[in-house]
């Protein structure tokens, strides 16, 4: 059950609106040992206190963003409706010289090692200032801001008798690998809207900048096509989903809303049309996609590699080209993902022939194309990204992409993905890949998981959330939490700042903060919660 509302921006906005003084107060405080400037997730790059500077939010302090830019005052009504309903402050965002106490968001002249996804963040008595070179940095810059402050922050009403405390000093931070994704299935079992919102909720605070989402397979098909209008709302339908308890999709208008919500934390959409497997949705929708052109029955199991469309078919061309076409022209974003895993159905040779057809359809029409890693047998050209999710530590296929010049997103089934259980006793999840617990999370380095590919040929890290035994945003969250910051850290601090004993540590803070936002989360043993 839900212990406190959902606190997406517009719901922050609305209780700022309210009239905060006359919020109710909680009934007890507690006391929050002295923070640190390292006490975040991810881990900083850089940091250098000075406990003379803390500086505390007060009822005066005013949010001062870049003048002139858009953007930079979006990122200060985001961050001022994160702050204004536990510190019932009014938090007024402005363009104008601030007299005191004053948090700045400035554009520009940021630290070189910030580079385009990194901030400054320097902590005076009588100012905060977040400094970065584009906007992306200057949002992650808020996110740490926000993790710097006492846990009662995330309480959606006013916590009388806090004191909001930055610890003083500054940090210069910047991510170890470009892409840090998480991946969230909608075809097993449809997630509404909302819930995804939700979860890009999360997923800003902890730096992920990407959010894939696998849109189609056997079980359903959740985006709509106008080009196969029957693929939603029959592939997409009452009764698909695993165990026919997932129906639902995506409109082009419902996808829209969600790539703006994600641009506006700072998070690209990643969409994901599998195939030549993975495609029974597809496929008993449209007898004409069969090679003998009948429909087979459709799929709410879990088995797969059953399924292929049919490689000699000039209409297959057709209709995989309508669907990129289409969903290109609403995706923002530079990648289209192709799907290519597990197509037990199609021999080596049909596979490679239609990967060589497919994956110039997404240049064609704008977009880089993402595969899973068995697209590396069709030689792929350097700019695609092989997506790596093979449990071994060892595959020729993908050496050979990287001396190619590929660049490899890992997300390694035995370490990265978020869908298998903590252990046997896990009540959601599968476990085909094995147990992972946080530690396991944690434990392994995507700059050298894989013989033949070095730091230097990775993209970066992706966590997957399989849904094939979730129905719920709670569901979603307690398989996510707390293994997500634990990959979240492997993509964006420095490989030497990688230690287990801290991270727990760090880990266990973010409790009361889930808490009070009201997210579930398993309780680890690993981990000494508070």
């Amino acid at each position: 059950m839900r212990k406190s509302r959902r606190r997406t921006l517009t719901g922050l906005l609305a209780v700022a609106a309210l009239g905060l003084t006359g919020l109710p107060a909680t009934a007890e405080q507690t006391t929050e040992p002295d923070r640190r400037l390292s006490d975040v997730i991810p881990a900083p790059a850089y940091t250098s206190a000075d406990h003379r500077a803390d500086f505390r939010i007060e009822r005066h302090t005013s949010i001062r963003t870049q003048p002139g830019s858009k953007q930079a005052k979006r990122i200060g009504d985001y961050l001022a409706g994160v702050l204004r309903p536990a510190t019932g402050y009014p938090l007024p965002v402005n363009s104008g010289r601030g007299k005191e106490k004053t948090i700045s968001l400035v554009l520009g002249d940021a630290d070189r090692r910030a580079g385009k996804q990194g901030y400054e963040l320097d902590v005076g008595k009588s100012r905060v200032t977040v400094r970065a070179n584009t906007p992306a940095g200057l949002f992650a810059g808020t996110q740490t801001l926000r993790q710097l402050l006492p846990a009662n922050i995330e309480a959606d009403r006013v916590q009388r008798g806090q004191h909001w405390t930055v610890p003083g000093g500054k940090i210069v931070d910047y991510p170890r690998f470009a892409y840090r994704g998480a991946m969230l299935d909608l075809a097993r079992h449809f997630h509404s809207l909302d819930e995804i919102k939700a979860y890009l909720d999360e997923l800003a605070q902890y730096k992920i900048n990407y959010l894939h989402l696998h849109l189609t397979d056997d079980q359903g098909w959740r985006i709509q096509i106008d080009s196969g209008p029957k693929l939603t709302t029959q592939g997409g339908g009452p009764g698909t989903g695993v165990d026919g308890e997932g129906p639902g999709y995506l409109t082009k208008a419902d996808y829209a809303e969600l790539n703006a919500y994600a641009a506006a934390r700072y998070i690209t959409i990643v969409p994901e049309i599998d195939m030549p497997g993975h495609t029974n949705a597809a496929q008993s929708t449209y007898a004409e996609l069969n090679c003998d052109g009948v429909a087979p029955p459709p799929r709410t199991d879990i088995e797969v590699g059953y399924s292929s469309l049919c490689i000699d078919d000039p209409l297959t061309y057709r209709f995989v080209e309508d669907v990129i076409r289409e969903l290109a022209a609403m995706t923002p974003g530079p990648y289209i993902h192709v799907g290519g895993d597990e197509a037990h159905a199609t021999t080596d040779e049909d596979y490679r022939t239609f990967m060589r057809k497919v994956i110039p359809l997404a240049y064609k029409y704008g977009k880089i194309p993402f595969g899973w890693n068995e697209i590396t047998k069709a030689a792929p050209p350097a700019s695609a990204v092989p997506q790596y999710w093979a449990t071994t530590t060892e595959n020729a296929d993908v050496a050979e992409a990287v001396k190619r010049g590929n660049k490899i997103l890992m997300s390694p089934a035995n370490k990265s993905y978020l869908d298998m259980k903590y252990d046997a006793n896990t009540r959601l999840g599968l476990q085909w890949a094995g147990f992972i617990e946080v530690k396991d999370a944690y434990e392994w380095d995507p700059g050298n998981h894989v013989t033949g590919v070095p730091e230097r040929a990775v993209l970066g890290v992706e966590a997957p959330l399989w849904s094939e035994t979730l129905r719920t945003l709670d569901d979603i969250e307690f398989m996510a939490f707390p293994r997500l910051p634990a990959v979240a850290e492997l993509g964006w601090s420095p490989k030497a700042s990688h230690d287990w004993d801290s991270f727990s540590e760090r880990l266990a803070e973010q409790a009361p903060r889930w808490e009070l936002r009201g997210v579930d989360f398993y309780r680890s043993p690993q981990i000494d919660w508070p």
